[in-house]
């Protein structure tokens, strides 16, 4: 009997085990608490696959997610495994969400950049976005306030090709959340898993049940 519970892709980091001299796969509880409330089945996309396509293709994912930590380039293998699975989203049409990194690996696989910034405006705080697209803000409103953990920027000069923004920060104009125009893919650059709110369920209930956000 096939499960009603659809089933969600996320990637994992790579850490380094204590007292062992070998790389594991990693993620916080957070992620796996959260979709499960939201009767999501979470699925961990290991790193170390000599056939992602085949693996991912056998799983029959609803939907995909690329999770936050550490820089792109930190770890080339975790690096290509990520862009491995975009390619599998849009080649399926698989919604895909991007999380801070996430978000960051998205715009640069659509010829964007990062760009990084000395200021704390947005270590470790809350702050105010406002919500600059109207099929967001219908179910947004326009403002919201979300966590932030990043020194990593996009702004909408170095925003990637297709790439479209629907939530700025409000001191600095800096994108912390988009949509592509053709593909049901979204980043945003705060930690929904650390914050189970209504405006989580929502977006993810929105990508991963309607796989878009606009008409």
């Amino acid at each position: 009997m096939k499960s009603s519970h659809r089933k969600i892709g996320i990637s994992l980091r790579i850490v380094k085990a204590e007292n062992y001299d070998e790389q594991r796969d990693a993620l916080s509880h957070d992620w796996v608490l959260l979709l499960e409330n939201l009767g999501f089945h979470p699925i961990l996309i290991p790193n170390s696959l000599s056939d992602l396509e085949l693996f991912l293709k056998d799983l029959e994912l609803d939907g995909l997610i690329l999770s936050g930590g550490d820089n792109i380039g930190d770890t080339p293998i975790r690096d290509n495994v990520e862009r491995e699975i975009i390619n599998y989203s849009i080649k399926e049409k698989i919604p895909l969400i991007g999380v801070c990194r996430g978000m960051q690996i998205l715009n640069q696989y659509f010829s964007g950049a990062v760009t990084k910034t000395n200021s704390q405006d947005h270590v470790n705080i809350h702050h105010n976005l406002r919500i600059i697209h109207p099929q967001f803000s219908n179910f947004l409103t326009d403002s919201i306030n979300v966590n932030s953990f990043h020194k990593n920027l996009i702004t909408q000069e170095i925003l990637g090709k297709d790439l479209k923004s629907f939530a700025n920060y409000e001191r600095d104009n800096t994108v912390e959340g988009f949509f592509h125009i053709k593909y049901p893919i979204l980043g945003v650059m705060w930690h929904p898993e650390r914050e189970n709110n209504s405006i989580t369920k929502l977006i993810i209930n929105k990508l991963f049940l309607l796989n878009k956000f606009w008409d």
